[in-house]
């Protein structure tokens, strides 16, 4: 790994030490900030991956080295006032993504969901009782701020699951947003564009489904697990020549389990959750009238050949891709909870304790994002086997291990941080000429 620390500075502020390493993947976001927001947005960077306290706003802001040198107000306009958007560091990011880990050609798979910080005071922007996946007990509500999260799926080398990559994250606030699958079909659509004519797979659990994913563009298409409830109909059959209009639908098919009980099913070989085994799975060509009108979609059962599991229902608009394919996309979904999980615990995301409505809005997405920058700075700049035997090293109780954590990655950036040698030239997109370039090098 590439040890050698640069010192960024910029016309507002001391040096901060930067990896060099670290510096290069920031830089894809350079033409989001202005130089003082970009100042500022490195310094935080360094200081949510550097920290081993609490990640609110003057934590990262310690972790920088920056407390005793300006005032720590700089760090708070960062998320409440300075000229930046979340959407735009997030595209540029994907891209970066896209360039590291999914070869050309190869569709990009877009992953959908949501997640609740906990968050009680009454002057707490956006605040309220709402779901929660974690919660304990059987009412499943807390209070807080609810983001909805949409990340690419991808497969990193040094790690031997898929791995979602958050890019984009928004706001959900009951009765005051747009609901949060019309939130994640803004998202997806940004995306799209970013990466026409690109083919992207969007997947999301039963709770996205909805009249927001009609008219997708060509490039685009959406796959879910069908409720209990919905029913589904055949496609339009052919006009009969007779007056009148054309029939819209077929036949009613009957909900999944109905329609479960008239196909013929066969035995497959996929994969699920990284394990590969046989399963029983059925294909049903029809149309899903409730949520997506018109659209040709795909019906796809899964059956466990030994019963343990209750049959899995997925609904695609992807007509093209194997039964296979759909089955292994929509399990790779999982690892979105595997990320809101890392994101939260070791991250930090959600420590700050913002209340204005554009830091509440900001500060999150911040956070989320820092997972993103991290995996990409350890593909561009790791050293997996020499972490892994040091890993095993001191810690001897790992001597199975053998892919790379995001705790490994942490590690990793602090001891490329805190390496101490001469300085090299500062980067010249930060400094400015009038500004003092001597001093010493943060912790």
């Amino acid at each position: 790994m590439n040890k050698q620390p640069v010192q960024a500075i910029s016309s507002m502020l001391p040096l901060v030490t930067v990896p060099p390493c670290l510096f290069e993947v920031l830089s894809t976001c350079r033409g989001a900030f202005g130089a003082p927001g970009f100042a500022t947005f490195v310094a935080l960077v360094v200081g949510a991956l550097g920290a081993v306290g609490p990640r609110t706003v003057t934590g990262m802001w310690v972790a920088a080295g920056l407390a005793d040198r300006i005032h720590w107000s700089r760090a708070h306009r960062f998320f409440s006032e300075m000229k930046w958007e979340p959407d735009a560091v997030g595209l540029m990011l994907a891209q970066l993504v896209v360039t590291l880990f999914v070869a050309a050609g190869v569709p990009i798979v877009v992953a959908v969901d949501d997640t609740l910080f906990h968050r009680f005071g009454k002057l707490v922007h956006g605040a309220a009782w709402q779901h929660d996946g974690s919660a304990k007990g059987r009412d499943g509500i807390g209070r807080g701020n609810c983001f909805v999260v949409v990340g690419l799926v991808v497969s990193v080398p040094f790690m031997a699951r898929s791995v979602l990559l958050p890019v984009l994250v928004r706001l959900y606030v009951p009765k005051e947003t747009a609901s949060k699958v019309e939130l994640a079909r803004e998202m997806v659509n940004l995306l799209s564009r970013a990466f026409a004519p690109r083919c992207i797979h969007v997947v999301a659990d039963a709770l996205y489904r909805g009249p927001a994913w009609r008219g997708l563009p060509d490039s685009v298409t959406f796959t879910t697990r069908l409720s209990c409830r919905a029913v589904l109909y055949g496609r339009a059959p052919q006009p009969t020549g007779k007056r009148g209009h054309p029939a819209w639908k077929g036949p009613r098919l009957g909900t999944a389990s109905e329609v479960a009980g008239t196909v013929a099913w066969q035995k497959m070989t996929v994969i699920r959750y990284g394990e590969v085994g046989d399963v029983l799975v059925a294909e049903v060509a029809c149309l899903w009238w409730g949520s997506l009108h018109r659209t040709p979609v795909r019906l796809v059962l899964v059956r466990d050949i030994d019963r343990r599991r209750k049959d899995l229902a997925l609904i695609t608009t992807d007509l093209a891709t194997p039964v296979e394919g759909i089955i292994a996309r929509y399990c790779a979904r999982w690892s979105i909870e595997q990320t809101i999980k890392d994101a939260k615990e070791i991250l930090g995301a959600g420590d700050a304790q913002n209340r204005l409505e554009q830091a509440v809005q900001r500060t999150v997405p911040f956070m989320m994002l820092n997972l993103t920058i991290l995996v990409c700075w350890y593909a561009k700049f790791g050293d997996a086997e020499h972490d892994l035997a040091e890993r095993r090293t001191w810690a001897r109780w790992y001597r199975h291990k053998k892919t790379i954590s995001i705790d490994d990655m942490l590690i990793a950036f602090r001891r490329a941080r805190i390496t101490t040698v001469d300085p090299a030239q500062p980067t010249p997109d930060l400094i400015d000429d009038t500004a003092v370039t001597s001093t010493a090098a943060a912790a």
